[in-house]
């Protein structure tokens, strides 16, 4: 064995704070890769394959009841998934039971696999349901429809899955799916209103994968993007059954202004005469185990936090959060008020935080380039000025989404410092306006603010990361 690793402390290390907030917030990407989470959960044992989170939810299945094994899936995680699910179960069981699968990701995550077949469900960048999405599905649902009572099926599910997983129901098109799903969003719509009204335009959420297995039992294997993990949300919940109904969904429609748009009306119509999706058949036998989400990605960056010689603070949030902006402002208050603790204070210096805030989008002629992540980073630089004159010495404030992408770009987020307020400063760009027509990309682009990863394999949400140096104030 070699030498203990050596922590780095306070005393011993000229500080970064930019580059030590990127350094916690990669590790708490880096713990939620699938590669690494499904050999955690999944093993074989003899002949019983083992499925477990390290916590109550255990599953054990007898290979010898098992004729053929099927695995099916969708999200932003799912290529990482499939590959670790190989690795898991091993090349004796991929070659006994005969795995046959699919999974459908985006086209950016394609890779090679050894039984799972990976398809592109829709272009990198382009989060909404395709037609290559479509595709994938009918694909998918075939493959399960040929499955017998003695056969299992395991589901890989993972944030993103709703637009790579879609067939739309019957009486609806593609389009005005999308259609209503931009203008919630464009509403500041949470993950689960949107999912509210997507499971009732669907054959495959809610539910519906489910219904269409013909095997005799089913297990997913979860990635969660929800906060708190709703197993009916994640994905849009298509393995387990739907607790919503089209009277919430119209609910949902009606509380966020989009109930009268044209282009909702379609998706309204169908709502009103269309009655909610039939029961799941009593004939399957069907778990669901959760083996990552945001808390795991929180917890591992705060490992990394002291590591490095920070006394941090964490905390992930279990629900949708608010509007960016508050998250922002709230996140540069708390920031200022770790810096400006006596240096000796044994508070913390460093924050790391969990969650998902919203947006709500400025109107489609004056719009600009941006997503959440940078639109809260924004707003936390402008309450930064208002309170400290916006130099930020001694504050660095990060934020991203755990799967790369924030919004329609290619960025993961933004970060702030001294030095990308000097640079905004300096390049005299308009913080207010862009803040106002949510245009935080071209802001921090200006400004060298971007946080620029690619695709990561994964998505737990977002990671917030802020370090103060109280010798820097």
């Amino acid at each position: 064995m070699g030498p203990p690793p050596v922590t780095e402390t306070k005393m011993s290390r000229s500080r970064n704070l930019r580059d030590d907030a990127e350094r916690i917030w990669r590790a708490g990407v880096e713990a939620v890769r699938p590669e690494t989470l499904l050999p955690a959960s999944v093993r074989v044992d003899g002949n019983w394959l083992l499925v477990d989170n390290g916590g109550a939810d255990l599953v054990e299945v007898d290979l010898h009841t098992v004729r053929r094994l099927f695995v099916v899936g969708a999200g932003k995680a799912g290529a990482g998934m499939a590959r670790g699910l190989e690795a898991a179960l091993g090349e004796a069981v991929l070659t006994d039971k005969r795995l046959a699968g699919l999974v459908s990701v985006p086209a950016d995550c394609l890779g090679p696999t050894r039984a799972i077949e990976l398809v592109a469900g829709r272009p990198a960048g382009v989060n909404e349901p395709r037609p290559e999405g479509v595709a994938a599905t009918q694909r998918i649902l075939k493959l399960l429809g040929s499955a017998t009572a003695d056969d299992l099926c395991l589901v890989l599910l993972s944030g993103g899955g709703s637009a790579l997983l879609c067939a739309p129901a019957d009486g609806v098109t593609l389009d005005q799916k999308a259609a209503v799903t931009r203008l919630l969003s464009g509403a500041g719509a949470t993950i689960e209103q949107l999912n509210t009204v997507r499971k009732q335009i669907s054959q495959v959420k809610g539910g519906g994968l489910l219904r269409a297995c013909r095997a005799g039992r089913m297990v997913s294997l979860v990635l969660s993007d929800v906060l708190g993990d709703p197993l009916d949300m994640i994905a849009s919940g298509p393995t387990v059954p739907n607790p919503q109904t089209r009277d919430d969904a119209l609910r949902v429609l009606a509380e966020l202004g989009v109930e009268r748009d044209p282009a909702a009306a379609p998706i309204v119509a169908h709502l009103r005469n269309h009655a909610d999706a039939r029961p799941i058949p009593p004939r399957h036998e069907t778990r669901t185990v959760v083996i990552g989400n945001n808390a795991t990605a929180v917890d591992a960056a705060g490992i990394e936090a002291e590591r490095l010689g920070y006394n941090h603070a964490m905390t992930s949030s279990r629900a949708s959060e608010g509007p960016a902006e508050e998250i922002g402002r709230g996140l540069a208050e708390e920031a200022l008020r770790m810096r400006d603790e006596p240096p000796t204070s044994v508070a913390p210096d460093c924050l790391i935080t969990g969650g998902e805030p919203t947006v709500t989008l400025a109107d489609a002629a004056i719009r600009g380039l941006g997503g959440r992540n940078q639109q809260l980073t924004l707003a936390a630089l402008q309450e930064m000025r208002r309170r400290d004159r916006g130099d930020l010495a001694g504050v660095c404030l990060l934020s991203g989404g755990t799967d790369g992408e924030d919004g329609p770009t290619d960025a993961a987020g933004a970060v702030i410092d001294t030095a990308v307020a000097a640079r905004a400063e300096s390049a005299g760009l308009d913080l207010e306006d862009a803040l106002r027509r949510n245009d935080a990309y071209r802001f921090f682009e200006a400004a060298d603010g971007l946080l620029l990863t690619g695709p990561t394999g994964t998505n737990v949400c977002d990671l917030r990361v802020v370090t103060v140096d109280r010798g820097g104030s």
